[in-house]
């Protein structure tokens, strides 16, 4: 599975992004996707999850930090999952990465463990 992000850049404090994850697989309708975020010298952090419940069903989850300001959502038609960042903070700045689990149907997916595939990340810049 391949994975590209597209969609950062430099904006102000207040303003919004929004970055996609086009995916590679004829399955991707399965694929747990997530967004997690890493600075300098810091681990990789959740920020976004859209998992598979089966079916047609999906659970998006969100790190505290970012509930009320970000929207994952995924369209399964054109293998690509979008993470739209509203109110952006200078403390959102970081580089950040999709990534895809293939295990199935499954809530959570928060750690970055159980991920096993990674896109090459996009740099997001919020000045103050």
């Amino acid at each position: 599975v391949q994975l590209q992000a597209s969609g950062g850049g430099l904006v102000q404090a207040g303003g919004s992004l929004r970055l996609s994850c086009a995916a590679s697989g004829r399955t991707f309708r399965t694929y747990n996707m997530g967004w997690f975020r890493q600075g300098p010298g810091k681990e990789r952090e959740f920020v976004a999850t859209h998992t598979w419940a089966g079916g047609i069903t999906y659970l998006a989850d969100y790190a505290d930090s970012v509930k009320g300001r970000f929207t994952i959502s995924r369209e399964n038609a054109k293998n690509t999952v979008t993470l739209q960042m509203n109110g952006l903070k200078p403390e959102d700045t970081p580089v950040y990465y999709c990534a895809a689990d293939l295990g199935g149907v499954g809530g959570g997916r928060r750690n970055p463990n159980e991920y096993d595939y990674w896109g090459p990340g996009t740099q997001v810049t919020v000045s103050s």
